[in-house]
């Protein structure tokens, strides 16, 4: 249990700051950068803290209906901080700044062509989240202790891949990568692990 509070954001604050991030690459990458937010707020109940999922609106282009972290796209000469900010507000009217910004973890890359950075943000005034119905079919607030449990996640075979599919299990729904490699990577971050997660495969439906 970790309680929403300044104890729990100074110490989620420490295990960001010592996870070594990958190193960027040498060369520019051809994908196309992208960013979302573990936005971490009070928990429904109001007894722990939790991140801000969402599940896409289903009459989106791509990836419609899916489970989903706030994000999006970098604009161009917008840093993925910046880009993940942006995206939060347009989603669920959440203004945040760079103060609220606790550190980032590795970035994903996808099967669709992007290089997505995980941005770790505080919200302290998450009651107030509206999410907006042209991209947002409803948000949910997942307690961090959901995700610490020993089944939370598992990791499966398929024939397309050497690489093994990630699955986080969520209520009666199964979330994928890149989603769950990057909660399953936030995981290990709260336990001072550093884990990796980019060889984590997304399901084929996902490769488009």
């Amino acid at each position: 249990m970790r309680p929403f509070g300044d104890a729990t954001r100074r110490n989620i604050a420490e295990a960001c700051a010592s996870f070594a991030r990958l190193p960027d690459e040498a060369e520019p990458s051809a994908l196309k950068r992208a960013a979302v937010v573990l936005a971490l707020t009070e928990s429904s109940d109001g007894d722990d803290t939790a991140f801000l999922l969402t599940r896409r609106a289903s009459h989106l282009r791509a990836h419609r209906g899916q489970w989903a972290l706030p994000g999006g796209r970098c604009d161009a000469g917008e840093t993925p901080v910046e880009a993940a900010l942006r995206e939060l507000d347009e989603e669920l009217d959440l203004r945040l700044s760079s103060a609220d910004v606790l550190g980032t973890l590795d970035d994903y890359p996808t099967r669709s062509g992007y290089l997505i950075t995980p941005v770790v943000v505080w919200a302290s005034d998450g009651g107030a989240v509206r999410p907006n119905p042209d991209e947002v079919a409803s948000v949910h607030r997942i307690a961090l202790d959901t995700i610490e449990r020993d089944d939370a996640f598992d990791f499966v075979a398929i024939p397309e891949s050497a690489r093994r599919v990630i699955r986080f299990h969520h209520q009666m729904s199964l979330i994928h990568a890149p989603t769950a490699a990057l909660i399953y990577q936030f995981r290990e971050v709260l336990a001072g692990r550093h884990t990796r997660v980019t060889e984590l495969e997304q399901p084929v439906f996902a490769w488009r």
